[in-house]
């Protein structure tokens, strides 16, 4: 064999492993669609293997939720106070059913509820404690109030935040309390307390 020849092999078996080493633009596209449809998680991929289009629109999630997981729970001994500076805590309530509400004024969804909170606390009277506690100061609350019509709902406050921090809660968070105090379900998020919905899980105050 001429050197001419042996140094032609050698030069193709450099090129073919040169080859083996780095796929073609086409096979790397076919081994990440390959990946995809095996199941594995890339960056953007829905669980499930499935890769919806980018115009599917997305499905529609509830505001609020009836969450019955703390049912029976006792209610706190935490102390909060009324506008004039009273304390008081929901032990105080005891032998009623209480519908509290934690809110504040920088929250956007706690305010646009008030007024059904303040409607179903005037239609329930006498039967249902409907209250608000603020998660804010006096000097916050007092001011947002004015020129409010929310006379039938009864405002509290609680500027250290001790009951959102005992109930991890995201506000609004609204909860029913028999009259044994025990909670019977909670509510996270905005909610219509006036509307047929509300009606309904209202009516198992006991």
């Amino acid at each position: 064999m001429s050197s001419r020849t042996v140094i032609a092999c050698l030069l193709g078996l450099m090129v073919a492993g040169c080859d083996k080493q780095s796929p073609a633009p086409e096979q790397a596209a076919n081994t990440s669609d390959t990946q995809v449809s095996s199941g594995e998680v890339t960056g953007g991929e829905v669980t499930g293997g499935e890769v919806p289009a980018a115009s599917a629109p997305e499905a529609p999630r509830p505001v609020s939720a009836v969450d019955r997981s703390h049912k029976g729970e006792a209610a706190p001994t935490l102390a909060f106070t009324s506008l004039d500076g009273k304390a008081t805590s929901l032990a105080d309530f005891r032998g009623k059913p209480v519908l509290m509400n934690l809110w504040a004024t920088w929250c956007g969804p706690c305010v646009a509820e008030m007024p059904t909170l303040a409607a179903t606390a005037k239609r329930l009277s006498g039967k249902v404690a409907v209250i608000a506690v603020a998660q804010d100061s006096a000097a916050k609350v007092k001011p947002f109030l004015a020129g409010k019509s929310l006379d039938a709902l009864p405002i509290y406050l609680d500027p250290n935040l001790g009951l959102s921090v005992h109930y991890k809660a995201n506000l609004p968070t609204t909860i029913l309390y028999g009259a044994d105090g025990k909670e019977i379900w909670r509510v996270t998020g905005g909610f219509d307390w006036a509307d047929a919905e509300a009606g309904k899980i209202l009516a198992e105050a006991r």
